[in-house]
């Protein structure tokens, strides 16, 4: 973690796929996770802030906490990656410029996919509403 130009805490990590530098901004939600690990002996040795996992385990500890929580759903990383684009960051009005520098997108044409996505649910949200606002007629 880094003080980023704001001020504020960032991290900075190269993206192991595309081998680009990723900043982001912490969120105070993510800070108090990351500061639970601070004494953890994995990340002290190996200098991270949080413990690394396998993909494979990742998405079996996803799989254990959506049916903890009931959610019929698959959870797996990739769809947590697609969450943070859409869900957090674009539907929150993020611009999809800082949104490819956060996901470590080597061309905003790979980001422009989950905007594809985020376009399908307001397309999907406006039929809903046409139907709503035809039977008021």
């Amino acid at each position: 973690m880094v003080k980023g130009i704001d001020g504020d805490l960032w991290i900075y990590t190269n993206r192991q796929k595309t081998d680009t530098l990723s900043r982001i901004p912490i969120l105070p939600a993510a800070l108090k996770v990351i500061e639970r690990y601070e004494d953890n002996p994995q990340c002290i040795v190996d200098d991270l802030l949080l413990p690394v996992m396998s993909n494979q385990k990742m998405n079996a500890y996803l799989k254990e906490i959506a049916d903890l929580c009931g959610i019929a759903k698959l959870l797996t990383f990739h769809i947590a990656r697609h969450t943070f684009a859409t869900t957090v960051t674009l539907n929150n009005g993020v611009p999809i410029e800082s949104v490819a520098k956060m996901m470590g997108h080597t061309s905003i044409k790979t980001t422009q996919i989950y905007a594809k996505v985020m376009d399908h649910k307001i397309s999907s949200d406006m039929a809903t509403l046409k139907t709503k606002l035809s039977s008021i007629n």
